[in-house]
């Protein structure tokens, strides 16, 4: 079937209830093409021309230009724009012009190394290189061709994790390489934000340290999607000033974006059909029409979900597709990835179910739709995931079906603001203490760290360097602070994907291999006892969850639910860094104490998602430092509810969730990554407070933006209460699906009072 006939067809079945609430007809647009400002070499250009890529769409000649001049660039425009031709050409130039010039290209994640690999040699073997120049080096190159890849590569395709585990602390073996490195490509910018982009900040900061060491001071190229201030990013990722190109050339097909929203089941209450339901039922339609389909998740678990109801569903309609889709996300190993990857390059596979693990780059060929499940957290994401159909092929479809949570309807009830808003700004925080002094640490391993070395480091560098000694865990002599004797490769206890730095392995009890590893945290939330794990799509029980040992045992076994957690959050004030009024509003920007019990879990029914039991658990709670804003709320609004017998626990407690899932319309953040406490009476406080806190330890700027936008966040939260149909709230205004409470107590008209009594408008 074709995808232009594919709306008709499914409105016309009698599981369709006028879920599509939009459609938004994105046109073809044509290419624009420029020259470069001088010829390229002429092999470079032969090879273009043979592989028909010339001419050069309008942002490629224009960033081959900037590179020329020696200006550090970041390309932002969609996805399927040609990026990588952005700074393949320059490095290829350089490196023919050179023969020692060498060039490192970093990316987020090893399956789109090996895919720009295979596409680089593509491009560049053995006309312009010989094969072995150009060679990928991560976690899974076999150890004894490592030696081999520092003699005589000249193009190396790596990732921030081997960078700072492998390469900064044993750059010796590296001399020669960093000694004549002229180019550092960073693919996939927009990826490194909030922790793992503060992690990557220090990386570089100590790679540009060891560069200079050798002699060296390489140019940076960056690609992103397209997203707010992609210079300011840049910058705040390498510490260097930065040309944008943004002007993107590339031609773009035909495309319908269709708003799916499930209908509303239980309408006193404003409850919808389940989302992983109506994904399934749009994935299985597509593939089994043939229409190849990558449908996008938010979480590892609802990939699992989603992949088992779809194929459960293709057994029923067309058990020949059954086979034909498959589960992607992280963690699982190489080589189950790369088999999954290739089957869908090769066009085996009909469909795919993915977190963003596929947002990224990764040629897995044409495909005529996509399903967003859930909106992606940022309108970056959402065109990104969505620009993964009609590639190469005339129309295609996107879905982005809306979950029952404030953001999303939000979405589904003014689908304009996705075209028309512009898009988010990135946000990292180099100088995060938590991450700052472990990379502290690690460069000091590396070479012993000066006290001038502030360019590099930031002007916090003497103090947080003299905090370190006085730990002794550094060493000082004169002005250079060496590593303390105790301390054995500081690189190797660093997660640089989570801020505790700590890892949960997941272990099979019946083989006693490593199934996965998640950060401390999050194991927490999903492999405590009694927790049913999905894999690959299949149910494991955790069995034993050792804390001592940082390891949980899990059994396969075939069960019809899933678990979710309850837990109990506490914060206290520790500082007060900054304090405004908005009306009579006090607001506060401070660091806190955020405590979290994990105090039990809930079973819930596979497709009905009906909740079967409820258990509880006795674990340790687990404390952390942030950055948090919150607002006291003045007296008169709590006698006014008494008056009314409105319920003000509920009301502070229904704004607290509105407001924590409306602050992504102005932060590039997950609604995972933040969270929320709500109280009648703060101790520290002495008055009813509301707080929102960044979900990382030392916080990532998230906190600091709600600070600046807190009187645009209430007009938000209070409009889309007033707009949502229910009558006593539900989760597409101000129900939480993180609710450790169970959301109760919650008041709905309270919660729109509270917000207009802070927008200075008249309550109750």
């Amino acid at each position: 079937m074709e995808t232009t006939e594919f709306l008709a067809y499914i409105a016309s079945l009698p599981d369709y209830q006028k879920q599509i609430a939009h459609i938004e007809r994105l046109p073809y647009r044509p290419a624009e093409y420029a020259r470069t400002d001088a010829p390229l070499l002429p092999r470079i250009d032969a090879r273009l021309r043979k592989k028909r890529i010339l001419p050069l769409y309008t942002h490629q000649a224009n960033a081959v230009n900037l590179s020329w001049q020696g200006k550090n660039i970041i390309v932002a425009t969609p996805a399927a724009s040609g990026k990588s031709l952005c700074y393949n050409l320059p490095v290829l130039e350089k490196l023919l012009s050179d023969p020692n010039a060498r060039a490192l290209y970093l990316y987020p994640a090893k399956a789109l190394a090996q895919d720009q690999l295979r596409s680089l040699k593509s491009l560049a073997v053995p006309s312009l290189l010989a094969d072995e120049e150009i060679a990928v080096y991560d976690g899974d190159t076999p150890g004894n061709s490592r030696a081999n890849i520092r003699l005589k590569a000249r193009i190396i395709l790596s990732n921030p994790d081997m960078l700072h585990v492998s390469i900064l602390p044993s750059h010796q073996k590296w001399g020669r390489f960093l000694r004549h490195l002229e180019y550092v490509v960073i693919d996939e910018a927009h990826i490194y934000r909030g922790v793992f982009g503060s992690h990557l900040a220090n990386i570089i900061r100590r790679l540009r340290r060891l560069c200079r060491y050798y002699g060296s001071s390489p140019q940076f190229i960056l690609s992103s999607a397209t997203i707010a201030s992609p210079g300011v990013h840049a910058q705040s990722l390498t510490g260097l000033p930065f040309s944008v190109v943004d002007n993107d050339g590339s031609p773009r097909s035909e495309k319908d974006f269709v708003f799916w929203n499930p209908p509303i089941i239980d309408p006193a209450n404003g409850i919808r059909h389940s989302a992983n339901s109506e994904s399934s039922f749009l994935l299985s339609e597509l593939v089994s029409h043939e229409i190849r389909t990558l449908d996008f998740t938010r979480t590892k678990r609802l990939t699992e979900l989603i992949y088992k109801y779809s194929r459960d569903r293709l057994i029923a309609i067309k058990p020949e597709f059954a086979d034909l889709i498959k589960p992607y996300r992280g963690g699982y190993t190489a080589e189950d990835r790369r088999k999954i990857e290739k089957e869908l390059f090769s066009g085996r596979l009909l469909g795919a179910v993915s977190t963003n693990a596929l947002e990224l780059g990764i040629d897995i060929g044409d495909l005529g739709a996509t399903i967003l499940t859930g909106f992606p957290g940022s309108i970056s994401s959402t065109f990104q995931q969505a620009g993964r159909s009609g590639r190469r092929c005339g129309h295609s479809l996107s879905f982005l079906l809306g979950l029952d949570n404030p953001l999303d309807q939000y979405y589904m009830n003014n689908p304009e603001k996705l075209f028309n808003s512009g898009f988010e700004g990135t946000f990292i925080n180099p100088e995060n203490s938590y991450i700052y002094r472990v990379h502290l640490l690690c460069a000091a391993w590396e070479m012993p760290v000066n006290a001038s070395e502030t360019d590099m480091f930031g002007e916090n560098l003497i103090e947080e360097l003299d905090t370190l000694a006085q730990e002794r865990v550094l060493n000082k002599r004169r002005d250079n602070y060496y590593l303390s004797a105790d301390i054995s490769y500081p690189a190797g206890d660093i997660s640089i994907r989570s801020a505790s730095g700590k890892d949960f392995c997941l272990i099979d009890a019946e083989s006693g291999q490593i199934i996965e590893t998640l950060d401390f945290q999050t194991a927490f939330l999903q492999a405590y006892p009694g927790a049913v794990y999905l894999h690959q799509g299949e149910s494991y029980l955790v069995s034993r969850f050792d804390l001592n040992s940082q390891i949980a045992l899990l059994e396969k076994k075939k069960l019809d639910y899933y678990t979710v957690t309850r837990d109990l959050t506490e914060i206290s004030i520790i500082e007060v860094l900054k304090n405004k009024l908005v009306g009579d509003i006090s607001v506060y920007l401070g660091k806190v104490d955020v405590t979290l019990t994990v105090t039990g879990y809930r079973r819930k029914a596979q497709f009905t998602e009906q909740v079967l039991s409820e258990e509880q658990l006795d674990l340790p709670p687990q404390t952390f430092p942030t950055i948090a804003v919150w607002f006291k709320l003045p007296s008169d609004i709590v006698s006014a509810m008494e008056k009314t017998k409105m319920d003000f626990h509920g009301a502070i407690h229904a704004a607290e969730h509105a407001l924590i899932g409306l602050l992504p319309l102005f932060a590039l953040c997950d609604r995972g990554d933040i969270g929320g406490v709500s109280t009648p009476l703060h101790p520290d406080t002495g008055t009813p407070a509301i707080f929102i806190y960044d979900g990382h330890p030392g916080g990532v700027g998230i906190a600091e933006k709600g600070y600046e936008v807190i009187n645009d966040l209430w007009e938000a939260a209070r409009n889309v209460i007033e707009k949502c149909t229910c009558i006593d709230g539900c989760p597409s205004c101000v129900q939480s699906p993180k609710c450790g409470n169970n959301n109760k107590p919650l008041d709905k008209n309270g919660a729109k009072a509270v917000l207009e009594r802070c927008l200075g408008k008249a309550c109750l």
